[in-house]
């Protein structure tokens, strides 16, 4: 199967946390452009951190897209901070509780606590909400080509790209980055999307994974190496602000603020960096024609791109939205300055309720509508 004008496409979706609700607005927003709603227009499914959950729920439905996507909404919709991480009362004492023991006597027992929240609320949801035996199936109706799951090593240090696709196709090993070619199941979607010290790592086969964003220094190698010629990808990062935009400093950062501006670099940089060389590779090939890069033996093809992202950051679209966390979970975050003049990133990625989730899939769709001429010729699709 290979999309549209015999080209292979593929879907990079690249978010953390709750900010993957975003990519549910664009992906709604497609849906609803295509003439042919049934067909899956992406043969490669990639994802990593809460862009895997996303991956993974329409690859499991890939016999039809638009099915798949409003599975993708309604989960989305019906998702609570308490269906990913324990909110109550005491499972939020007994976070802070662990955290405190470890940073005071961690040293005499020789182990500290292992995350900053408990996640096990997630892997009881996604178990009972992925099937994972619907995924060979849709490979071998040709739905499908492939799911890649990403997530990083933290022995090894390697970033690993677990996929489940057609038999033809081969691992690959690259200086701290390869594929795999495994059977995907709720470990791998767990791993990709345990953020760093909030959630803990999963372990898999030998070695304990976790986010596939800390390590992942080319966002766009498992579509290219599964064999995409053509890649729509969803980023959910904050734009950069204006240098008119800057506000004098109120104080010191937060610790809140700090862990906010570190993720959000974990989860923009790698990304940006790699759209930016591949847009300078293409306009190298476009120089060098097809037999003279046969002579030199150079393996390379250009790659059609497009990218969405946010017309307006989120973590500002957060702060409007901070009260909607249980209120233990909001006493405890306010001990590191959450809510105290924060910009609202480190919530960003966790405010997993309804009011934010819908407003991220309301943006998201906005943002994929205001833009769906280019989206439109992108996709091969036509619009009235």
């Amino acid at each position: 199967m290979h999309g549209y004008g015999g080209k292979r496409t593929a879907l990079v979706l690249s978010a953390g946390g709750a900010r993957a609700a975003y990519e549910v607005g664009v992906l709604k927003a497609l849906s609803q452009l295509r003439r042919s709603p049934a067909s899956n227009p992406f043969p490669l499914l990639c994802g990593v951190s809460g862009g895997a959950l996303n991956a993974a729920i329409l690859a499991l439905a890939a016999e039809n897209f638009t099915s798949a996507v409003e599975g993708l909404e309604a989960f989305w919709l019906a998702l609570r901070s308490s269906d990913v991480y324990r909110v109550d009362a005491f499972g939020v004492a007994a976070s802070g509780a662990r955290w405190l023991a470890g940073l005071v006597g961690g040293w005499m027992f020789g182990k500290g606590p292992e995350a900053f929240l408990d996640n096990r609320p997630l892997r009881r949801h996604l178990a009972q909400s992925l099937d994972f035996s619907r995924l060979e199936p849709a490979i071998a109706a040709h739905s499908l080509h492939a799911l890649a799951i990403t997530c990083s090593g933290y022995g090894s240090g390697q970033c690993v790209s677990f996929f489940q696709g057609r038999a033809d196709l081969d691992p690959w090993h690259r200086p701290q980055r390869g594929g795999a070619h495994v059977s995907l199941n709720v470990d791998h979607v767990m791993a990709s999307m345990a953020i760093p010290f909030l959630f803990p790592a999963v372990r898999l086969h030998r070695e304990y994974f976790g986010d596939g964003v800390m390590r992942e220094l080319a966002p766009l190698s498992p579509a290219i190496h599964l064999g995409a010629d053509r890649v729509l990808v969803i980023s959910t990062g904050p734009m950069a602000s204006r240098e008119g935009d800057r506000n004098p400093a109120q104080g010191h950062p937060s610790l809140a603020e700090t862990a906010g501006h570190l993720l959000a670099g974990i989860y923009v940089d790698s990304l940006s960096a790699d759209l930016e060389r591949m847009q300078q590779l293409n306009r190298l090939l476009t120089c060098l024609p097809a037999e003279r890069r046969g002579e030199a033996g150079l393996a390379l093809r250009e790659i059609d791109l497009l990218v969405i992202e946010p017309s307006q950051r989120l973590d500002h679209l957060a702060l409007a939205h901070l009260q909607s966390l249980a209120w233990p979970l909001r006493r405890l975050l306010s001990g590191i300055g959450l809510g105290k003049g924060s910009d609202g990133a480190f919530a960003s990625y966790l405010l997993f309720e309804p009011s934010y989730i819908r407003a991220l899939i309301d943006l998201g769709y906005r943002d994929a509508m205001v833009r769906r001429e280019e989206l439109a010729a992108f996709m091969r699709l036509e619009v009235t």
